[in-house]
């Protein structure tokens, strides 16, 4: 059977953005529909707004412990419990609390990013965030990663989403949850002074040198893996971040609570050779230099252009449109709402046959935006991914989750919806004519048989759960 042949305005509605909300409609170009986004794009919707400080929560959590390990040294020193003894009640407790208070956090962050989505009158501007958001992935696997997962979509993402990628990439690899997800904020200089001083009070211990985030901004977030850089520069990168860290990390609570923070006593002394280029510079200057040309290397270029291919028009990537973001990468430097707006004018990404397999996060927004915020207040959105298989934010890798159909196909991952579907069609099927929400969902587009299923479906229930679990549903 032949797969539809989907208009402009589908394609606009689904591969583009995100579904097609309460009202949401292509009237007129298209293209001009998706470019007109850009002005009416919310940096700071109210659920991110009214966020708690995750990064206050993790300062005072690593404070509370400080104090206390230091009480107990205190009191095995005087000779009152064995160096061996188990963690006392109030440290139990301490970790307890904390773990509550940030899956708490994580728990609401999410619950902002999905009614983000699902309310946005600037829905590719709000795929634009996601897509760099799983770029730059941080995984919320621990309590310090769950207070913060969200603001740093919040404050890395969101407002440089229309502005230049060398900025987003700063902000990106300068900010707490990027410096302790990859351990940056303990990494210290082999020569650097607090090395050395570390070395005198106790030479067992070793404070050294940690490559991961040198290694993930090289392999994931710039140049890509294979882009002809060598194991020899990613030690001379990670020795040029040395000292880049966050404040708080080391219980002060002195200053702003978990905000980026450049230790010289920690950096290692010297110039660096990165990719055949020296850099001699100073401090956070150095790190700073690489950074940006690693910003602006026709490498990266390359990577950022196919992966923006793959996401927009199939999981083999069209070479032409691959070739054409990546001149416009190198010719505008970076600068992202040149980058979409060559996207959009480029045919590749218009082929009026569905080319993407939604992932379960796209899936369920596309649903809710259909549905409407009433739908979003019945359910949370962490249970929700957690059941179809794409925990929020919890990818359990650098890499992000995978942007291929063979990742979200299966049978079982299928099921998973099939269920959840059914039960957001009891929730909202009295209310919602599935006849009339699949020609505004795929103008133009609802496939025959989708069409004729609905149509025959022995209640108004039964007719929406299998709109949402239709194959016009299924992919865009």
């Amino acid at each position: 059977m032949s797969r539809p042949t989907l208009s402009l305005a589908t394609i606009a509605l689904n591969r583009f953005g995100l579904g097609a909300g309460e009202g949401d409609a292509v009237r007129g170009d298209p293209r001009r529909y998706l470019l007109d986004q850009f002005d009416r794009f919310d940096v700071a919707p109210a659920g991110f707004a009214h966020l708690p400080d995750g990064g206050r929560l993790v300062t005072q959590y690593f404070a509370d412990r400080r104090d206390m390990r230091q009480a107990m040294s205190s009191t095995r020193r005087s000779g009152n419990t064995s160096s061996k003894s188990p963690p006392s009640d109030d440290q139990v407790a301490l970790r307890r609390d904390y773990m509550q208070e940030a899956l708490a956090l994580y728990r609401q962050a999410a619950q902002a990013r999905m009614a983000s989505a699902v309310a946005t009158s600037a829905p590719m501007v709000e795929r634009m965030v996601h897509f760099w958001s799983n770029h730059f992935c941080v995984s919320a696997d621990n309590p310090q990663m769950q207070a913060l997962v969200g603001e740093f979509e919040r404050d890395a993402i969101r407002p440089h989403v229309l502005g230049r990628f060398e900025d987003m990439l700063l902000a990106v690899e300068q900010h707490p949850a990027m410096l302790l997800y990859l351990n940056q904020a303990q990494s210290v200089g082999p020569n650097s002074p607090a090395a050395e001083k570390a070395a005198k009070r106790n030479p067992n211990r070793n404070r050294g040198l940690n490559e991961n985030l040198a290694r993930e901004i090289m392999e994931l977030h710039t140049l890509g893996v294979r882009s002809g850089y060598t194991q020899a520069d990613v030690t001379e990168f990670a020795r040029a971040l040395t000292g880049w860290t966050a404040s708080g990390v080391d219980g002060d609570m002195s200053g702003d609570p978990m905000v980026f923070r450049f230790r010289p006593s920690q950096h290692e002394p010297g110039q660096r050779k990165i990719l055949d280029r020296t850099y001699d510079q100073s401090g956070t200057s150095q790190g700073g230099a690489a950074l940006a040309d690693f910003s602006a290397a026709p490498q990266t270029a390359v990577h950022i252009a196919t992966k923006l291919a793959r996401h927009f028009a199939g999981d083999i990537p069209p070479q032409p449109l691959v070739d054409r973001l990546t001149t416009t990468f190198t010719h505008s430097k970076g600068d992202l709402p040149t980058l979409y707006h060559a996207l959009i004018e480029s045919p590749e990404a218009w082929v009026p046959e569905a080319v993407k397999f939604r992932t379960p996060w796209e899936w369920t927004v596309a649903s809710l935006r259909l549905l409407g915020p009433d739908a979003l207040a019945q359910n949370q959105a962490v249970n929700i991914l957690k059941q179809l298989g794409q925990p929020m934010w919890k990818p359990g890798s650098p890499a992000g989750w995978d942007d291929l159909a063979a990742s979200w196909a299966g049978p079982d991952a299928l099921l998973r919806r099939v269920e959840f579907a059914q039960r957001l069609a009891a929730r909202s099927g009295d209310r919602i004519d599935a006849r009339t929400a699949g020609p505004q969902l795929l103008p133009g587009s609802l496939s025959a048989a989708t069409a004729d299923q609905v149509a025959r479906a022995e209640s108004p229930v039964t007719a929406l759960a299998l709109l949402l679990v239709s194959p016009d549903m299924l992919r865009r």
